[in-house]
């Protein structure tokens, strides 16, 4: 294999992981809680057509240079948004609309990171 295709998946694997995540996710939800899983992702197709978060995915992927911070700081978000919806002070949201932004901003995000790490690859 060439060096710098070696490089570049060694750069981008935690990009590959978020997409593989959302892949299992997918997969194992439809048997695990299919009713769940599919108002998550009907949601994250209804939020792909409102193309501001896709921008903001988008944006954080392609010109953050550390994508650990876009990828955890993400998580973490999604994760104090819950715990505020469970004390009750986000009456608006629900979790399956917080984990359909989750998907859909780490995997544009990760998309528009490989992109970044895919244009340093000279043939």
């Amino acid at each position: 294999m060439n060096d710098q295709l070696k490089t570049i998946l060694i750069n981008a694997k935690l990009n590959f992981a978020i997409l593989a995540g959302i892949l299992v996710i997918a997969t194992l939800g439809k048997f695990i809680n299919t009713e769940f899983t599919k108002t998550v992702f009907v949601t994250a197709d209804q939020l792909v057509s409102d193309l501001y978060i896709v921008f903001i995915a988008i944006t954080l992927g392609a010109f953050i240079p550390n994508f650990k911070l876009v990828a955890f700081g993400s998580i973490g978000a999604f994760i104090a948004a819950v715990i505020l919806l469970q004390y009750g002070v986000f009456t608006y949201l629900t979790t399956d609309y917080l984990f359909a932004v989750l998907i859909v901003i780490l995997g544009f995000a990760s998309i528009a990171n490989l992109y970044r790490h895919y244009q340093s690859f000279r043939l």
